[in-house]
């Protein structure tokens, strides 16, 4: 498979980061410093701070997602956010199924299939999260929940809205534990997903499709890890929140 046929695509994920007012300040730094970029630039900042990133980024080459969508159009759902809301805003892409929000916040492989559906039916770009636990990992089940994961969130998802579709491998033990995933481990379950996503809808749906890597994905071990073949760039914690580490990966991405 050719890996320059897909877009590489870095981008930011916030979490419960970052005030409005603070949100201003890092795009403002943000902004000089991926301007030059080739690959896709995303940041998906916190609700609170959506209004302030699309109008900030507006004739920039940065795009803005949020980190989480409901499932239903509206309703009784206090204190969630339906796709059509993140549409009217301008947002342009949503993170679902992260491993914070499926500790955390209950969320499972099945309300990860349907927050997708309901972000693609409203014409948002979805970042799918996907990983094994540390004590998945040394069970040697990474691979076979891995698959799981994938085909259920894919579930009902057409061919066609696979073309707004990332999938990002997110080791759970790697998230914030500065731990990373070697770049040749990242490889082989970046792999497994497109081998999947090949499965399900064929070997040019799983070679346009953009597979990214997030776990501590740094300054420093960002250009190993996007030099494999099958990792098509990042889902960045920590540092996304910093102007100066998130252009490194960025610049990486694009050199790649």
């Amino acid at each position: 498979m050719d890996k320059a046929k897909r877009k590489a695509i870095i981008a930011g994920n916030w979490k419960m980061n970052k005030t409005a007012s603070e949100a201003a300040v890092l795009v403002d730094e943000l902004i000089p410093a991926v301007k030059d970029a080739t690959c896709e630039v995303v940041i998906c900042t916190p609700f609170t701070d959506l209004v302030t990133a699309v109008a900030k980024t507006k004739g920039t080459n940065i795009h803005v997602g949020a980190e989480n969508v409901h499932f239903e159009k509206s309703g009784a759902f206090t204190g969630e956010i339906s796709a059509d809301m993140l549409v009217d805003l301008g947002v342009e892409y949503v993170i679902v199924g992260h491993s914070e929000r499926r500790q955390y916040f209950a969320e499972t492989d099945q309300t990860v299939n349907k927050r997708a559906l309901a972000a693609l039916n409203a014409g948002l770009k979805v970042i799918i999260c996907v990983g094994e636990s540390l004590q998945q990992r040394e069970e040697g089940v990474t691979e076979e929940l891995v698959r799981m994961q994938t085909k259920i969130a894919l579930r009902d998802v057409t061919a066609e809205q696979m073309a707004n579709v990332v999938i990002a491998y997110e080791p759970i033990w790697a998230i914030g534990t500065g731990k990373t995933a070697t770049a040749d481990q990242a490889e082989e379950v970046c792999a497994q997903i497109r081998k999947v996503v090949g499965e399900l809808y064929g070997e040019a749906v799983a070679e346009a499709t953009t597979v990214q890597y997030g776990g501590s994905m740094n300054a420093k071990n960002c250009e190993e890890l996007l030099s494999k073949k099958d990792v098509d760039g990042g889902l960045i914690g920590g540092a996304s929140l910093k102007a100066p580490d998130f252009a490194v990966i960025v610049n990486a991405a694009t050199k790649g």
